[in-house]
C-alpha cells in the first residue's frame, strides 16, 4: 500500500531521474529538459523547478554537493542524490509503473458533451484536433530523432517520447474514426441534442 510522499510533483520524479545520470544544478536541469524534449511530458517553469528542488532539499531527497562560477555568471549550487532520495525515488518509479491510476484529462471531460457542438462543430472541432494531433507526432518524432540520433541522450532515456507518440495515434485514430462516423451519419444524433451548434432537434 502507498503512503503520501513528503515530494509527490512528478517534477520531484524528473530531477531524482537526471540526478540518477550525474549531479547538476538547475540550470543544467532545465537544459536537459528541453534539449530532451522532457519539458512536454513535465510541467517545466523557472520557478516550478526551483521549488521543486527546494521542497527535495526539505525532504531530505537531495542535497548540496558543490557550488559553482563562471566568470560574471551568479553561483549554481549542484545537488545530488541522498542515500534516502535514491530510495525514494526507485520505490516512487516503481509503483507508478506497477500501478494503473485513474487520470482525468481535459478532452475525456469534453468529448462528454461532444454532441452540444452539433454535427457540424463537432466534427470541425475533431478536425482541427486531428490536425494539432499530427503536428504533435511528427514534432516528437523529430525531437526524439535529434536527440537518439545525435547521441545527445540514449534512447533509454527519452523513451517516454516513444510512449507520447504511441497515445497520440491512438487519439488519432480515435478522432479520426468519430469524424469519418458524424459525416457518414454512422453516429446518430439522438432526439434532443444540437443537430447544429444551439439548435436541438425533437
Amino acid at each position: 500500500m502507498s503512503t503520501r510522499r513528503r515530494v509527490s510533483n512528478l517534477l520531484g520524479l524528473a530531477v531524482l531521474g537526471l540526478l540518477q545520470e550525474s549531479p547538476m544544478h538547475p540550470h543544467a536541469m532545465a537544459a536537459a529538459f528541453r534539449e530532451r524534449g522532457l519539458d512536454s511530458a513535465f510541467k517545466l517553469t523557472t520557478g516550478s523547478l526551483y521549488d521543486t528542488v527546494n521542497a527535495l532539499l526539505r525532504a531530505g531527497w537531495i542535497s548540496a554537493v558543490e557550488i559553482t562560477r563562471s566568470g560574471n555568471r551568479p553561483e549554481r549550487t549542484v545537488y545530488a542524490h541522498t542515500p534516502l532520495g535514491r530510495q525514494e525515488f526507485l520505490r516512487w518509479l516503481d509503483e507508478l509503473l506497477r500501478t494503473p491510476a485513474a487520470e482525468y484529462p481535459k478532452f475525456l471531460s469534453a468529448v462528454t458533451y461532444l454532441g452540444a457542438l452539433g454535427k457540424e462543430g463537432a466534427a470541425a472541432a475533431l478536425r482541427a484536433r486531428s490536425a494539432a494531433l499530427r503536428t504533435l507526432i511528427d514534432d516528437a518524432r523529430r525531437d526524439h530523432a535529434r536527440v537518439v540520433d545525435g547521441g545527445l541522450a540514449p534512447r533509454l532515456f527519452v523513451i517516454e517520447v516513444e510512449y507520447a507518440v504511441r497515445m497520440y495515434e491512438a487519439e488519432l485514430g480515435w478522432v479520426e474514426e468519430i469524424i469519418t462516423e458524424i459525416e457518414t451519419g454512422a453516429l446518430e444524433w439522438p432526439q434532443g441534442v444540437a443537430t447544429e451548434a444551439g439548435e436541438v432537434r425533437g
